[in-house]
């Protein structure tokens, strides 16, 4: 088998988020790509996509999210996505054991004790017949179904449980941060296709790849994955990673020159990039990861000096303040003021 560095590693995924050179596609064909896009917040996809797309705006994604040609729900590693609507039906039910594991967990279980998931789950579909509902609401209603429990737990479940998506108004471009207020409606997915894992692992690859089978798991929270890749031998290539491990690749994904030039990129907080894979060593030192990770659940915003994590960056009072992790050179530094200059007019739009 063909051994691939680690910088190979680095330019291949690099490539293939489109983070090499901005592509020419529209902003559903990329995050079709992508096959989903991180959205704990909801501005962040929209920086994403501008670090990915060339003459990226606004509009386009927002007119999506309005038209409901992407959603956004609970989807891989039960984390807040962006989803083109299509994939969302087809693929939410592969992903349904992961979002019912973190159902079952102690945090959403421990004031549950003796109420039955499927009965639960009825009682939300049933509230969320006639429309939309803001989750306040639907919290409200299941105090009134379950008194003495904490209902904003059960209404979390359900969503979990339950494919329900947000309202485009929720997942659009707006203030910073999460949004206090969020109305969620039912939404359709199609029966479980046996087809579908498998399509599931070769757009991983797609966009991510080569990998292991861990990094696999990892990016989509499903386990057990080695017999159906196993199985998918065929359709797979095989390369050794730089510490000896197997990778999986498509047969005809590209592999670019590892000397590749790579430009200064702005990444927004829990980019796909930084999150897809068990070994990240392909793009962050796990000694800068706790810089970028400093919290649970938090992962900041980061900049790609020639491919890799070299600092963080927050937008405040109207400014880009980079916090290097390690001083710039001269031409580093002008290479992401550029950047920065080009980036303040997006993301000052209110």
């Amino acid at each position: 088998m063909t051994a691939l560095s680690r910088r190979a590693l680095n330019r291949a995924l690099l490539q293939r988020q489109f983070l090499l050179e901005r592509a020419d596609l529209a902003a559903l064909e990329v995050i079709g790509h992508l096959v989903a896009m991180q959205a704990q917040e909801p501005n962040w996809p929209y920086v994403g996509l501008w670090s990915r797309i060339r003459h990226f705006t606004h509009a386009d994604l927002t007119t999506l999210l309005a038209e409901g040609r992407v959603v956004r729900s609970g989807f891989l590693r039960s984390t807040m996505h962006l989803v083109a609507a299509d994939d969302f039906r087809r693929l939410r039910p592969v992903l349904q054991p992961v979002l019912n594991r973190t159902a079952d967990s102690a945090h959403f279980r421990r004031d549950n004790a003796g109420l039955d998931p499927e009965t639960l789950v009825a009682e939300g579909r049933a509230l969320l017949q006639t429309g939309p509902l803001p989750r306040r609401d639907l919290a409200r209603h299941l105090a009134t179904l379950h008194p003495g429990r904490d209902s904003r737990i059960l209404a979390g479940e359900i969503e979990l449980r339950t494919p329900l998506i947000h309202d485009p108004a929720t997942a659009s471009w707006g203030g910073w941060g999460t949004r206090s207020s969020v109305t969620v409606s039912a939404a359709a997915v199609d029966a479980l296709h046996p087809a579908a894992l498998r399509e599931l692992i070769r757009r991983y690859l797609a966009a991510f790849g080569p990998a292991t089978v861990a990094d696999v798991q990892a990016w989509c929270g499903l386990t057990r994955l080695d017999q159906i890749i196993s199985e998918m031998g065929a359709d797979l290539c095989h390369y050794t990673g730089p510490d000896g491990q197997r990778l999986l690749d498509l047969p005809d994904a590209p592999l670019p020159d590892p000397d590749t030039p790579a430009p200064v990129r702005l990444l927004p907080a829990y980019d796909n990039a930084l999150l897809g894979h068990a070994d990240r060593g392909r793009i962050i030192a796990d000694a800068d990861r706790k810089h970028v990770a400093p919290g649970q659940a938090r992962v900041l915003p980061t900049v790609l000096i020639d491919g890799y994590v070299r600092g963080t960056w927050s937008f405040t009072a109207g400014k880009v303040r980079l916090t290097p992790f390690r001083p710039l050179s001269a031409a580093e530094q002008q290479a992401v003021d550029h950047e920065i200059s080009q980036v303040l007019p997006f993301l000052s739009r209110r």
